[in-house]
């Protein structure tokens, strides 16, 4: 018999440049997507023609009916409001054929912030997800989480059912920053193909840098290596300074990006507390420098950590991790650099990489929510970008 020639994995600075060139986007060749926990499907839009990639999504779900609203009104009418373990308990769930499985478990029961997470069933929703998998034959998934999951036991337990499945799996803990995003978000991914080897293309490439060069303290040890000429980090001025003043309290029945680019009803107080830290990087411990009387008690209390609460953003930085109350400044360093006022949800939207066209459905606490669980499109772009690695021929 002839010796078996072996299929060469283009690396993903390959499938980058062919992407920047738009030589996928000529193919005809369109891979069928599902999203699992898709939220409002920032992960979806970093796998489609949106950033420049071959993928045709056919069946999304997520619990929270205003975000699978929102994925509907951007994606098409194929994202199922409803608990994924009741779904397929039911045995009515009929899934379609797709090539990539994608999605984030919910994160909560990973997160250091959930003092109850040892016991927290939401550790297990892989499960489910390796299920979906199974059923629709898969080639890729991509599993995204927190980066405790990379050293947790059930990262253990994901690799030992992925490879009873045919898996092979390559983790990494990326930095939304270095993946042209700007905010220093730390996520981790676990991509598995059944294929070949996945470490073959992936993590991808980082195709930004820091201004320092990258010599400065990280969160997480993340992979090393750099597209050639990287750009630097974007900022917070590359994201919203284009904005003007954000008008009134409630979402506006405009063109965006002003649709979402309003303000709230501090209370006076809050307003001479932003007036007290006027400097860009101020936060609590200015506020208690500055102004102690205006500073709440348990703050003073409190003398060590917390050194991002009630903080502005830096201009020429990125911004910090995008939560779901982003709009409340006591949460996280969520004060414009140079207004008396959080940011906007606008702003938020911004730095979390979505474009101003993309469709938000729901009250304003419900967009806040799905704007701060979303995997950015743009690092989700950058993964994509090893996925189409593994599958292309």
């Amino acid at each position: 018999m002839p010796k078996a020639i072996k299929r060469r994995v283009p690396d993903s600075e390959q499938i980058r440049c062919a992407r920047l060139e738009g030589k996928l986007l000529k193919s005809k060749r369109r891979y069928r997507l599902i999203d699992l926990f898709a939220g409002a499907g920032g992960m979806t839009l970093g796998f489609t023609e949106e950033f420049g990639h071959p993928f045709e999504p056919v069946w999304a779900n997520d619990i929270d009916e205003f975000a699978a609203a929102t994925y509907n009104e951007n994606f098409g009418e194929h994202c199922i409001a409803e608990d994924i373990v009741d779904l397929l308990a039911s045995g009515r769930l009929r899934l379609p054929k797709a090539d990539a499985v994608i999605g984030g478990p919910p994160c909560q029961g990973f997160s250091l912030l959930n003092k109850f997470r040892d016991n927290d069933i939401r550790k297990h929703l892989w499960r489910p997800f390796l299920q979906v998998v199974e059923m629709s034959g898969a080639r890729v998934f991509v599993m995204e989480n927190v980066p405790q999951l990379i050293d947790s036991p059930e990262h253990r337990a994901i690799e030992l059912e992925a490879a009873k499945m045919g898996f092979k799996l390559a983790p990494a803990i990326l930095c939304a920053a270095d993946y042209g995003v700007a905010q220093t978000r730390w996520r981790a991914f676990i991509l598995g193909c059944r294929t070949c080897d996945p470490g073959k293309a992936f993590p991808p490439k980082r195709t930004h840098r820091s201004p320092n060069n990258g010599t400065g303290r990280a969160q997480f040890s993340t992979n090393g290596e750099y597209i050639d000429n990287p750009a630097p980090w974007r900022t917070v001025w590359d994201e919203i300074s284009n904005l003007p003043p954000p008008v009134g309290t409630e979402i506006r029945p405009v063109e965006p990006p002003l649709n979402l680019h309003f303000g709230r009803n501090p209370t006076p107080m809050s307003v001479r507390r932003y007036k007290a830290i006027p400097e860009e990087g101020m936060n609590r411990f200015n506020l208690q420098q500055r102004a102690p009387e205006l500073t709440p008690g348990c703050w003073i209390r409190k003398t060590s950590g917390g050194t991002d609460l009630f903080g502005r953003l830096w201009w020429r930085k990125p911004a910090v991790t995008i939560r779901t109350e982003f709009f409340k400044p006591e949460k996280g360093r969520y004060l414009h650099p140079a207004q008396h006022r959080p940011i906007t949800h606008r702003e938020a939207a911004r730095f979390q990489s979505f474009p101003d066209s993309f469709q938000f459905v729901g009250s304003k606490i419900e967009i806040a929510k799905q704007i701060g669980n979303a995997v950015p499109p743009r690092l989700a772009a950058s993964v994509a970008d090893c996925v189409v690695a593994l599958l292309v021929r």
